[in-house]
């Protein structure tokens, strides 16, 4: 498959540390959304525990690489979200800082580094309140759940659309 039409789903996060979970759960969502009306072909939704390889790993050659994850902001509100967008130009430049989690920002500068970045990287990073160990989400996180999950899908059909006109 063209690495151009290649799209990667990686929810980042840990579904029993509560808030953690929030990007699984998004690609669960995704999943369940899929079964009713189906991801266009080359759609691969994965979830990861934000280990740089396994990240890397999931995103390599893809044209375009989605990753929902948790965010600690201080002061934060939970249930915020952020859209970070990189495009292959700006990633492969060295960051300064790192806008998001340390295993997210140190995935993206070693596939920099190793040539292993995807064409273009949307973040969606979403503020949480509670990562203590358990399963339950904070409402204003779980209330994100499906607006995120409608937002991915339409990153998703605005690059589909963008490599059918290019």
């Amino acid at each position: 498959m063209d690495g151009r039409t290649r799209i990667a789903v990686i929810g980042v996060g840990n579904d029993f540390r509560r808030d953690d979970g929030i990007g699984w759960a998004v690609v669960e969502r995704l999943r369940e959304h899929a079964e009713r009306r189906p991801l266009p072909l080359g759609t691969v939704l994965a979830t990861c525990d934000g280990d740089p390889g396994r990240l890397i790993g999931l995103w390599e050659g893809a044209g375009l690489a989605v990753v929902v994850d948790a965010a600690h902001a201080h002061p934060g509100r939970p249930g915020r979200t952020h859209r970070i967008e990189l495009d292959s130009e700006r990633l492969n430049q060295p960051p300064t800082t790192s806008s998001h989690g340390l295993g997210l920002g140190e995935a993206v500068e070693l596939a920099r580094v190793l040539g292993r970045l995807p064409g273009h990287l949307v973040v969606y990073a979403v503020e949480g309140v509670d990562s203590s160990l358990g399963t339950t989400m904070s409402g204003a996180v779980t209330a994100v759940i499906d607006p995120l999950a409608a937002s991915v899908e339409d990153e998703i059909v605005r690059y589909r659309d963008a490599a059918a006109r290019g």
